[in-house]
């Protein structure tokens, strides 16, 4: 089974449940495990060391990574570095109308910008056919 990391920030993850959830059910069709890193760990103010050590170390464990990144985040921006310098292939995700990262971008395999869940399940289908 391949795996897949989900890079979101943690701030905006609610804002997202709908696409998340949907995400995790078409990787499961398409026998992909789903990480969503900020579902799975909890980390307190003075972890931050653990927490990028264990981000690094799941990245690792897994074929590619997602970035939703219709709203920028930092981190998720340190997430998709480390995967490129680890030679993993990148989606990047936004939805239409969000402000667009050329950093994000410029460092993406894939790059998908979507209107809404269903289109986003559309895209995603086309190209999960294509990582396989």
């Amino acid at each position: 089974m391949k795996k897949a990391y989900l890079a979101i920030s943690y701030s905006n993850r609610k804002l997202f449940d709908k696409e998340v959830q949907s995400l995790i059910e078409l990787c499961k069709m398409n026998n992909i495990e789903l990480l969503s890193f900020v579902d799975k760990y909890n980390f307190k103010e003075n972890e931050e060391k653990e927490m990028m050590e264990t981000a690094f170390l799941e990245i690792d464990k897994s074929d590619f990574l997602i970035a939703e990144l219709t709203t920028k985040s930092i981190g998720v921006g340190i997430e998709i570095g480390y995967a490129r310098a680890k030679g993993k292939p990148i989606i990047y995700l936004r939805k239409k109308k969000s402000e667009y990262s050329t950093t994000a971008s410029g460092s993406s395999t894939y790059n998908i910008e979507y209107k809404n869940k269903t289109d986003l399940m559309e895209l995603m289908k086309t190209l999960l056919k294509r990582l396989e």
